[in-house]
């Protein structure tokens, strides 16, 4: 990433300017597009406040479970408030800025909402990304700071992903089980 946030700059960002882009880009909304059902395991990288993490760990129930990976501390503090308050047991919580240190190909879907125009290292989390999906597993992506093509050249270029389908607000990709340095 960049710079890590400030405390301020994060707390703005949750309480200000996370809400406003919730307006126009609702979390349930998005979150219809994804396939997941119980006993899924599920990486939110970039999780901030937790928005997406808590309606996650909801879906994939008790048997499933939902890593909330940020840089931030107070991003994974809320996060875990907020699990608590809603008795969910099924969240872990990741510090980092790229290493998920998850065994390989351990999860099922990976979420990756609005984050990725921050990251100075993309290429090096996408290949962590590609390195922890199972076998054919799924990356829903959505950055709607970036242009499609963007998006589309970037994941793409490495063959680590293709993409499988596109929904109103996300895209999804498939890991590439053969890629070739």
């Amino acid at each position: 990433m960049k710079e890590k946030m400030s405390n301020f700059a994060y707390k703005m960002m949750t309480y200000v300017g996370m809400p406003i882009r919730n307006l126009f880009m609702q979390p349930n909304k998005m979150l219809a597009e994804v396939e997941i059902g119980p006993g899924c395991h599920v990486l939110e990288y970039g999780c901030g406040p937790g928005v997406f993490t808590i309606l996650l760990a909801e879906k994939t129930g008790q048997s499933g479970l939902v890593y909330a990976l940020d840089i931030h501390q107070l991003a994974l503090k809320t996060i875990e408030q907020k699990a608590r308050k809603k008795g969910l047991t099924n969240i872990k919580t990741i510090l980092s800025s790229c290493s998920t240190s998850l065994p390989d190909n351990s999860l099922d879907l990976i979420i990756f909402f609005d984050v990725f125009h921050v990251l100075d290292n993309q290429e090096e989390v996408l290949m962590e990304l590609h390195r922890v999906l199972k076998p054919e597993a799924i990356m829903y992506f959505s950055d709607h700071h970036l242009k499609e093509n963007y998006i589309m050249s970037t994941l793409t270029k490495k063959r680590l992903f293709k993409l499988k389908s596109k929904g109103r607000k996300t895209f999804c990709f498939s890991k590439v089980n053969n890629i070739q340095a």
